[in-house]
């Protein structure tokens, strides 16, 4: 029982961060309707670490049960009221996650102008090792190899030179109605216990990542209200992951440019 419950609560994270990074990835929107979505993805966070810790402490309480040597009926009753409790929240997360959907519903990636996309696809030209430029969907995508060290969220200076001329780009007449959206992903490769005090998971090492790349670009004058920073740790894999997780192709951080019709 406790495996199925675990594997609702990781598939809610999951669609809440989905959900989340969808509008930056997939959609045009105003920095208003931006802030309300991100205010609304940290309550559905909240809601679903609230799941995960009653489900820990009906797991604790299974535990001392055993211990004092109490009926397994009881033991039954008690994690049956858990269940019971689980499921009613789990609901209501669900209902105000499809009310979040609702509202990205009408979201479109508008094209990039002429100059601001012809700017990106020299820039990638420029380092081809680096970055790959995908016109289509307005995103570029740093290799993060070349960019971070293993296990880290400081910027290389091999990596500083495309930064510096990619705000050049960003800070140009061409892009200034344009948001930034810069999302970090990882490979599976599990966290070993040195950057786990610093990024305790590959979602955290993702996020810092995204987090690092958009404080850069601000020390280089891209303006702070136009950026924002997201992660998806593992769970947006390019390729599938090794057996050992350890695939490169799905380190990188992705940058995209984002503008409202209308």
């Amino acid at each position: 029982m406790t495996a199925p419950r675990r594997t609702t609560l990781v598939r809610l994270t999951t669609l809440a961060a989905a959900t989340f990074v969808a509008v930056g990835t997939t959609g045009c929107v105003s920095q208003e309707k931006y802030d309300d979505l991100f205010e609304t993805n940290l309550a559905l966070t909240d809601r679903n670490e609230e799941l995960r810790r009653m489900l820990d402490g009906a797991e604790a309480r299974a535990g001392q049960f055993g211990q004092r040597g109490m009926t397994r009926d009881q033991m039954l009753n008690d994690l049956q009221q858990q269940n019971g409790d689980l499921q009613a929240t789990n609901a209501q997360l669900l209902a105000d996650l499809r009310a979040l959907e609702s509202q990205i519903a009408g979201l479109a990636v508008a094209p990039l102008d002429p100059t601001t996309d012809r700017a990106l696809a020299e820039l990638a030209d420029r380092y081809p090792n680096l970055i790959r430029y995908d016109a289509e969907e307005g995103r570029l995508r740093f290799a993060s190899d070349l960019t971070f060290d293993s296990g880290r969220a400081e910027v290389k200076s091999g990596a500083m030179d495309s930064l510096r001329a990619l705000a050049q780009v960003l800070n140009s007449t061409s892009a200034s109605g344009y948001e930034i959206v810069v999302v970090g992903h990882t490979d599976a490769q599990r966290i070993s216990s040195g950057t786990a005090r610093r990024h305790p998971t590959n979602m955290h090492l993702s996020c810092h990542r995204a987090i690092a790349v958009r404080g850069e670009l601000a020390k280089l004058g891209v303006a702070n209200e136009k950026m924002q920073a997201a992660g998806w740790g593992e769970f947006r894999p390019l390729v599938a992951n090794t057996s050992t997780g350890n695939t490169p192709a799905n380190r990188r951080v992705e940058i995209y440019l984002l503008r409202a019709r209308g």
